[in-house]
């Protein structure tokens, strides 16, 4: 069983998608029902994974390879594997994907038209996502990261709102580009070195007894082919984090699409691309990685700040959100260049925090835009009066993102500018600036929001229904629980960061 667990993990939303496709489309209540119970079986078995997981075992745990595909060239043929392996890295994500999938498949009981192909489509991209951190070779990450996005593109433009097609087309229009960019490394890394496996391909990169790092010695790869594939890559996931300039996909997707499809994207999505960046970037070319950090470290800084003061000026909390997520990927950007084992901790820490905090965020923001029929600031206030537990939840989300002590925002911020400071304080101390800034926009936010008088056709507001605590209660409790036990989180990293940091010269 245990040779076959991450596939099992990888594929189980196809159990749901098996099962929904059963069911006549008059029966809404119950396609919901399997929509959200099915998402249970993946977050069973990544808690089990995670209960399971060796965090003293180096390298890949629960490696699983099997021939897959034969692609035929001239006479002969390129055998593709499909392997899977998870290490400190992956696992975290992997968790974080099935809680998020499990969150938003309840908040997504608001969908009011064509719910069986809503949750198929839902559940593909459940198994997409898993699939990217279970990959242990470049074809099968591609694979997975394009049923991401195409089943997202349906998504956004079905089931959003007024300009959603609009959102849909730039959403995969920025994507596809990224994804083009992705496709043409991986080929050249391939014919480079001979193979698709990430953890061969680090290897015959780095090892100083490879030939393709010996000037003169056929196969040797100069400098400057791998400052090309690093700044591609680095484009790539660029798009998908987001880094200034390629954020504004984002903007108008969160703006238009279904609550359900923003909690997956601002939850796990833009995480790939930070994933990617330490994966792939860090560990294929560490020495550009090292040399670059100072460009990726400004990067970052431009996101916070760009972000924050974007933030700051907004009426609608959706685009509030949204220049706030540009913000806060900043501090994984911070964390990554900061080259040593508390930046890349705390990088780790806020892909996984972000991902909680952002997807109760913005959940809690649509369901005052249901009731009330708007998100605009303006046009809100004195919501604590007729939803006391929606506006204190919101509030409670808010003060997390804004790094308050005790939870996970604090801890991930906290790691990711003392790795930093360490090594270029100058540059950190300018994003410390982005803190306050997150801290103005955020308190200006909930006080326009939840306090002061109540407009009289609010006043008979309905407050949260049983259903909808569950997602705030559980997304809440896991942002506590990292921010007074952080352990919970930074122990299965450690063994997997004393591979990847020396590499670097952290």
């Amino acid at each position: 069983m245990a040779n076959y667990f991450l596939t099992i993990l990888t594929f189980s939303p196809l159990l749901g998608v098996l099962l929904l496709a059963f069911v006549p489309r008059s029966l809404p209540g119950t396609i919901k029902a399997l929509g959200i119970l099915t998402t249970l079986v993946p977050l069973v078995l990544a808690v089990m994974l995670y209960i399971n997981f060796n965090s003293a075992a180096e390298g890949l745990q629960l490696v699983q390879q099997w021939n897959w595909i034969n692609i035929p060239v001239g006479e002969q043929a390129i055998p593709i594997k499909f392997e899977v392996g998870v290490d400190g890295l992956s696992m975290p994500l992997l968790v974080l994907t099935t809680v998020i999938a499990t969150m938003a498949s309840v908040a997504a009981l608001t969908v009011n038209k064509r719910w069986k192909e809503f949750y198929i489509l839902f559940l593909i991209v459940e198994m997409g996502m898993l699939g990217v951190f279970t990959a242990a070779n470049l074809f099968q990450f591609f694979i997975f990261f394009e049923f991401t996005i195409i089943p997202l593109f349906f998504m956004m433009g079905i089931w959003g709102y007024t300009e959603r097609e609009q959102a849909s087309v730039k959403f995969f229009l920025y994507n596809g580009v990224g994804s083009a960019i992705m496709l043409i490394v991986f080929v050249a890394l391939f014919v480079l070195v001979g193979t698709l496996n990430i953890e061969e391909i680090k290897q015959v990169l780095t090892s100083p007894m490879s030939p393709r790092n010996v000037p003169d010695m056929p196969g040797f790869i100069p400098g400057s082919i791998r400052l090309g594939l690093f700044l591609a890559l680095l484009v790539a996931f660029a798009i998908k984090i987001p880094i200034v300039p390629f954020h504004t996909w984002m903007l108008k997707a969160y703006q238009e699409a279904h609550p359900a499809v923003i909690m997956i994207s601002s939850g796990v999505l833009i995480k790939i691309g930070g994933y990617a960046l330490i994966r792939m970037n860090a560990a294929f070319f560490p020495e550009w990685m090292n040399q670059l950090s100072t460009l990726i470290a400004v990067l970052g800084v431009i996101n916070i700040l760009y972000g924050a003061v974007l933030a700051l000026v907004q009426d609608e909390l959706k685009q509030m959100l949204a220049y706030s997520s540009v913000s806060h990927m900043g501090i994984v950007l911070l964390g990554l260049a900061a080259m040593n084992a508390q930046g890349f901790q705390g990088a780790i820490f806020q892909m996984v925090s972000h991902g909680l905090i952002a997807a109760l965020m913005f959940y809690m923001v649509s369901l005052i835009h249901e009731r009330v029929g708007t998100s605009n600031i303006r046009e809100l206030g004195g919501l604590a009066k007729s939803m006391p537990v929606i506006s204190g939840i919101l509030l409670t989300a808010m003060m997390a993102s804004a790094g308050l002590p005790g939870m996970s925002g604090f801890i991930s911020e906290f790691l990711s500018f003392v790795g930093l400071f360490g090594t270029k304080p100058i540059i950190a101390a300018v994003g410390a600036l982005g803190i306050i800034l997150t801290a103005v926009y955020l308190l200006r936010a909930t006080l326009g929001t939840t306090f002061g008088p109540i407009r009289e056709k609010h006043e008979s507001l309905s407050d949260a229904q049983a259903i909808e605590v569950v997602p705030m209660v559980v997304l809440l409790s896991l942002v506590i629980l990292i921010g007074v036990y952080p352990a919970v989180l930074s122990e299965p990293l450690q063994t997997t960061l004393q591979n990847i940091v020396p590499r670097i010269g952290g």
